[in-house]
């Protein structure tokens, strides 16, 4: 990972609250949630079951139930390092 990556995820840990205690960055975000990327700058869309407990989770309906992801470094690990 460049150093450029590790800086700016150490910004956006600084500046966030996590309700999980940043499990992701403990694992190397080798175990991150499961989420893709469709091209929305904010958002990924969620493929993780068991969202709904998530604070950064929300669901939006319109005929299926499509969940989003807002955490901001889950985001910028799909947008910046493909993860």
């Amino acid at each position: 990972m460049k150093e450029e990556d590790k800086k700016k995820i150490q910004e956006i840990i600084s500046g966030m609250q996590c309700p999980k205690n940043f499990r992701c960055a403990e694992g190397g975000f080798e175990n991150l949630c499961r989420a893709k990327d469709f091209g929305d700058e904010q958002r990924l869309h969620c493929l993780e079951k068991a969202s709904e407990s998530c604070s950064f989770a929300f669901s939006y309906e319109l005929g299926i139930k499509i969940r989003f992801c807002q955490c901001p470094l889950r985001v910028y690990l799909a947008k910046n390092l493909n993860k």
